[in-house]
């Protein structure tokens, strides 16, 4: 295990009386659980908490696009009526449907699978010789119905690190008909990516543990999907799936040890198109899956689908394409050249590592503004409309309260940090503020910002603070972003870029000026910097209706110039200088014609009491 302990049933105590009652029973033997209040630890072991039973549950925003997409489903319906059986022409009931394919829609060497034999006859009777077939790709005959049918759905997905999404559409009409969400369980065997790899690599079984997880769960989410419009998995024809390399060679049921290390090879980066249950996922007994195309080794399908949404390639407009996460993705170019990267970012963007972080749940800080005289803040959390200074925040944030910060929030109170003159460039909070302002206060050999004090409220004694360390890990995680993307414009030769967009859960959610003003992402005109969500699952919806693009993506992709940025030279020049706000070489003018620039601090010698207040 990741934990380096050995983990067994045998080291919690045995189920008692309450457990063992009928009532818990069955339930808790079906998922294999145990009630915490009745459980005693009696040696190493490693305790999962399932989502159902977390009081500050995930907050998911993965909101699906309502983007218009033009119409060419790969699966179509074909309403056919059959000549009846003959005595003296001896022809099998098969051989007569594919007859009248082939006379009424001029459909021939279709192809079929064994399943749809046991229950051809029974069909046949139903709709009196009169049914609607659907085929797959103009070849290959993947279910039928009797009489005429022209209802069929398919469903999108995009497999995350953190996050599983999914969208299900009409086939015929392309209507988003319902989304669901759900944390990805693969957490359980590693929080970021490469502790999964690791995983698979210190566990024979870990990556057969890991597929089993994400097909469960994908599973699940269909479910759901169906739940929600009263409809059954048997309606589903084609999913359509993207995910980083990782998460694709898992689901795939290839072990991913090999992305673990340079040159970090991929099993296979072309599409896969091929049966859904090829993967244990419950559909129609003939139904597909298409997975888009990975880029590189640590570009993935996930890219594919943004790039698809987005469709710099057809722009004359150099955009820049930025997925963020613990692994950000990012694309530049247009219609003459398109160039890709990976920057290993880390997981501070997402609150881990810092010293108040969380993930997107209720009582998260997620928006901060700092008052330039007083220095003080006030903020929003998620799950209330107020902010934290207006009188019905209080009773608004009753069932939560205020837990922590989540990413979006530590980007803007940074930024505002930076702003208002608490930081200076090189992100060393100036201490000397300490002997007139309570927002900062000596922590051991450095200063801290004071986000929130929690002890006016309910007794507790608790306070969010920014401490110096948190914001050194988010300059180590902006400089790596920005110092992949000065390499892909220092590819292309340029100095300036036309459109920035920002995808995934975290990028959808940030403030872009604050962004910008961290240094995250280069000088642009502020109106040309946008949010476009969940791009990757767009972009997967798009292949799951239109056949066409798929085939444009897999073109796409073999054109894309692949940049490695843990080899390219001036890499770790470009990291250095992105380590200052926003940039140590690079001015924003763009930026700076619209926010002030904060005055260049000048930090006194603090005396040996570390700047505390008497």
């Amino acid at each position: 295990m990741k934990q380096q302990i050995d983990s067994f049933h045998t080291n919690l105590s045995g189920r008692n009386d309450v457990e063992n009652n009928k009532k818990n029973l069955s339930r808790l033997v079906e998922q294999d659980y145990r009630l915490s209040c009745q459980t005693k630890v009696l040696g190493d072991c490693v305790i999962d908490v399932p989502s159902t039973s977390q009081v500050h549950k995930q907050i998911i925003r993965k909101e699906a696009d309502t983007k218009i997409i033009e119409i060419n489903a790969s699966i179509r319906f074909h309403y056919v009526e059959l000549d009846s059986p003959d005595i003296d022409i001896p022809k099998s009931d098969m051989k007569h449907l594919l007859d009248a394919l082939k006379t009424q829609w001029n459909l021939s060497r279709i192809k079929y699978d064994f399943n749809l034999l046991p229950k051809l006859q029974k069909i046949l009777k139903l709709g009196d010789r009169k049914v609607t077939v659907a085929v797959f790709g103009e070849r290959e005959l993947i279910t039928i119905w009797p009489g005429f049918h022209d209802k069929a759905f398919g469903v999108s997905l995009d497999v995350g690190s953190t996050t599983i999404a999914a969208c299900l559409s009409d086939l015929s009409t392309g209507e988003l008909l319902s989304s669901a969400s759900a944390m990805n369980p693969q957490i359980r065997f590693g929080e970021d990516l490469m502790s999964r790899v690791s995983f698979a690599m210190m566990n024979s079984n870990g990556a057969h543990e890991m597929t089993k997880a994400i097909r469960v769960a994908i599973n699940n989410l269909l479910d759901e999907l169906v739940g929600k419009v009263n409809l059954s998995k048997d309606n589903i024809l084609e999913l359509s799936l993207v995910a980083n390399p990782v998460m694709h060679h898992i689901f795939l049921g290839i072990d991913p040890s090999e992305l673990g290390g340079a040159p970090f090879s991929l099993a296979v980066d072309s599409a896969v198109s091929t049966s859904a249950k090829t993967f244990g996922i419950d559909i129609n007994d003939g139904g597909k899956i298409y997975v888009l195309p990975c880029i590189a080794g640590h570009v993935g399908a996930d890219t594919s689908g943004v790039v698809l949404s987005e469709k710099p390639f057809e722009s004359e407009q150099i955009t820049l394409l930025v997925d963020i996460g613990t692994n950000a993705e990012i694309v530049l170019g247009n219609n003459e050249r398109l160039l890709a990267c990976s920057s290993p970012t880390g997981p501070a963007f997402e609150g881990a590592q810092i010293s108040c972080g969380q993930r997107a749940t209720a009582g998260a800080i997620e928006r901060v503004e700092i008052d330039p005289i007083s220095l003080k803040s006030r903020f929003k959390v998620i799950g209330s409309d107020y902010w934290s200074n207006d009188e019905k925040f209080a009773e608004s944030i009753s069932s939560f309260g205020v837990n922590g910060i989540c990413g979006s929030g530590i980007i803007e109170v940074i930024a505002e940090m930076y702003l208002q003159g608490v930081l200076a460039s090189d992100g060393v909070i100036d201490g000397n503020l300490a002997q007139h302002h309570s927002s900062v206060v000596a922590d051991g050999r450095t200063f801290s910002y004071v986000l929130c004090n929690l002890d006016e409220e309910n007794g507790d004694k608790r306070r969010i603070v920014i401490t110096q360390n948190d914001i050194r890990q988010i300059q180590l995680a902006k400089a790596a972003l920005y110092a992949g993307i000065k390499l892909l414009m220092e590819k292309m030769n340029i100095t300036s870029l036309d459109k920035i967009k920002l995808a995934g859960a975290f990028g959808s959610h940030i403030s872009v000026k604050h962004a910008m003003i961290l240094g995250l992402i280069p000088d642009c005109d502020l109106k040309n910097v946008s949010s476009i969500g969940n791009a990757a699952e767009t972009g997967a919806r798009i292949a799951l209706l239109n056949q066409t693009d798929r085939k444009t993506i897999e073109d796409v992709v073999l054109k894309i110039e692949k940049i490695e940025t843990a080899t390219a030279e001036k890499f770790q020049e470009h990291f250095v200088d992105a380590m200052a706000f926003p940039n140590k070489v690079d001015s924003f003018p763009l930026l700076f014609d619209f926010v002030d620039r904060p005055a260049e601090k000048v930090m006194k010698k603090l005396s040996r009491t570390r700047g505390r207040r008497n």
